[in-house]
């Protein structure tokens, strides 16, 4: 995925709180705390990301976590299709294939 962000032909990727605790809580489970510190880090201090905190959408997500009916998706995925609609003109960088059922959300690679 890096190609699509070094590029530009995107503009900056938007990297979720929820994203973040995911990715920081499954490499201290599988390897350890210092790798999980390291990659947040680095994830943090990313000049192709820009962090988004979720406590601003977090009502909005909620309603449409259980609005759902034909997804299956994680709180925290529903937080980035909720995002992608208001601040990535509805796209989405992803090979979560779950994202293809979102209505009126573009995913990239196709």
């Amino acid at each position: 995925m890096r190609e699509f962000l070094d590029d530009g032909r995107w503009g900056v990727g938007l990297l979720l709180e929820y994203v973040f605790l995911e990715v920081v809580t499954v490499l201290m489970i599988r390897r350890d705390h210092a790798v999980a510190a390291n990659v947040g880090e680095r994830l943090l201090n990313a000049a192709e990301l820009d962090f988004i905190p979720c406590s601003d959408i977090f009502i909005e997500t909620t309603k449409a976590f259980a609005a759902q009916r034909n997804t299956q998706l994680s709180f925290a995925d529903m937080a980035i299709a909720v995002t992608a609609r208001a601040k990535a003109d509805s796209q989405i960088l992803t090979f979560d294939a779950e994202f293809k059922k979102v209505p009126g959300i573009r995913v990239y690679p196709a």
